[in-house]
């Protein structure tokens, strides 16, 4: 859980990073300098072993941000490294009240394997500001997972050619349409 588009994250190295740095040398570009969220990815990435699994929560920007975010996300795409992303809730933190997301990163993917979607970000209890996960919520998200499931409204399992299409753009809203449980009411 690293900080949050950290704004300073290539000012604290004695010399500022460079695109030639082990960690981004094969993406080509560095993450900008006032968002280090794939900073952080990527760093855990390159140290993750040849058949790791990692996860790591950022903030839902990652998912579509353009520029050199974009390039990142398309090398991760590229490269079979997203295995699934998780929607949270909002106030889900007691240091921020960002909806964020939980990127988890594989690198022994199949190639056919898709990306799950999952959006539990309406899967909570409210207790004052703080939004809180309650066991049922996470056996949810962990049975989706771990059984690679396709819940209409909660989950979907994305191609590769289905995100090329979108640009690259992994919003969970793009991918898993919310059901309407609004009663329709006849005045």
């Amino acid at each position: 859980n690293p900080p949050y588009s950290d704004k300073k994250w290539n000012q604290r190295e004695e010399t500022p990073l460079k695109v030639n740095d082990p960690r981004f040398a094969d993406l080509g570009v560095l993450p900008p300098d006032t968002r280090g969220d794939f900073a952080y990815l990527m760093h855990g990435l390159y140290h993750l072993g040849d058949k790791g699994t990692m996860a790591i929560v950022l903030p839902h920007g990652v998912l579509f941000r353009g520029s050199s975010e974009g390039d990142i996300r398309k090398y991760l795409l590229k490269e079979n490294y997203i295995d699934a992303i998780i929607g949270l809730p909002s106030n889900l933190f007691t240091n921020t009240s960002i909806p964020v997301v939980v990127v988890i990163l594989k690198k022994n993917r199949d190639v056919l394997d898709p990306v799950q979607i999952i959006d539990a970000s309406n899967n909570f209890l409210k207790s004052g500001k703080q939004s809180i996960l309650q066991e049922k919520d996470i056996a949810k998200i962990v049975d989706t997972y771990v059984e690679k499931l396709a819940i209409k409204g909660y989950s979907y399992l994305a191609s590769r050619d289905e995100i090329v299409a979108n640009d690259y753009n992994m919003n969970i809203a793009r991918y898993v349409e919310p059901i309407d449980n609004m009663v329709t009411q006849d005045v």
